[in-house]
């Protein structure tokens, strides 16, 4: 079970797209690849907000590809320095998730996966898919935007809500991107 605290999230909110999120996350990506230099293998920036149009919870989402996860260490401590936090997941053992700032509201996530993985795939492929699909992107912004209108600010509720709906979306932009789901 949750915290309670851990619940409830000023950032669970739908803004429209800003067209600065993308200078924002490039300035972002700048810094984490000086922080970490050749340990970076890919850094994009992933989410709603990288696909133009979209409404988005006013939060940058950044993946960071690595040859290996382990050591840790070899990136989380430089990522430390800059202000992230490692948020463990103990269902999540092949990618890591970092947030900054490490309390709520966030303005940044930074995921961390092994490079060619499927981790690494799956964002990706989402994020295209949506920029080359409006109607989707469409699709998911209703949803996202109804979510928040019946639980304003309520992270839990606004995460599950979407669950199978980015299942399924998922499994759409796997296969347009050619991959197979699963």
């Amino acid at each position: 079970m949750a915290d309670p605290g851990d619940r409830y999230d000023p950032a669970v909110r739908i803004v429209d797209h800003d067209p600065a999120w993308a200078a924002l996350a490039r300035q972002e990506i700048d810094r984490v690849r000086g922080a970490l230099g050749p340990l970076v293998e890919r850094l994009e920036h992933i989410g709603s907000t990288a696909v133009p149009g979209l409404g988005a919870k006013p939060i940058l989402d950044l993946q960071l590809s690595v040859a290996a996860l382990e050591p840790r260490e070899a990136y989380a401590e430089p990522l430390e320095r800059l202000g992230y936090r490692h948020f463990p997941d103990a269902g999540s053992l092949r990618y890591h998730f970092f947030a900054r700032p490490p309390q709520r509201p966030r303005s940044h996530h930074l995921h961390v996966c092994e490079s060619g993985s499927r981790h690494e795939l799956r964002h990706l492929a989402v994020r295209d898919y949506l920029r080359a699909h409006p109607a989707e992107a469409a699709r998911y912004e209703q949803l996202k935007r109804e979510l928040v209108a019946r639980r304003p600010r309520d992270r839990l509720a606004y995460i599950a809500g979407k669950d199978r709906y980015v299942a399924e979306l998922e499994a759409r932009a796997l296969e347009w991107a050619g991959a197979t789901p699963g």
